[in-house]
């Protein structure tokens, strides 16, 4: 399936629909602050600009990692789990709420870009 979220590319995340199945997860289970915990917010976007203020150059790995941080803490591990068995998947580390922050943080990242807030190159991000 090629879906994806609003504002988001492809470029970073090729596939959103784990993220897709946390949300009908959260949904089925009566829990909508998780859905909206996991929806990019203006304040998402002015993060990645303050970010982008006090770093010259990063790699795409780097803010990845950093922003996966940032993500973390507002994703279920149990609706998470959930979604990744729905889907079939299994994380050897368990680590489903980090599978979820990470997708999260891409399609921060692919959202910044179609706004013009970061330019992502080759080698990494301006």
């Amino acid at each position: 399936m090629d879906r994806k979220p609003p504002f988001a590319s492809g470029e970073i995340v090729g596939d959103y629909e784990p993220l897709f199945v946390y949300w009908r997860v959260a949904r089925d289970r009566g829990r909508e602050d998780l859905i909206e915990a996991s929806t990019l917010s203006n304040d998402d976007f002015e993060y990645v600009k303050r970010y982008m203020e006090v770093r010259v150059r990063l790699s795409l790995a780097d803010i990845l990692e950093d922003l996966s941080t940032y993500f973390k803490d507002r994703v279920d591990e149990d609706t998470a789990r959930e979604a990744y068995r729905r889907l079939g998947i299994v994380d050897p580390k368990g680590e489903y709420r980090v599978l979820i922050a990470r997708i999260l943080a891409g399609w921060l990242i692919e959202a910044a870009e179609t706004w013009g807030i970061l330019r992502i190159r080759n080698e990494g991000l301006v």
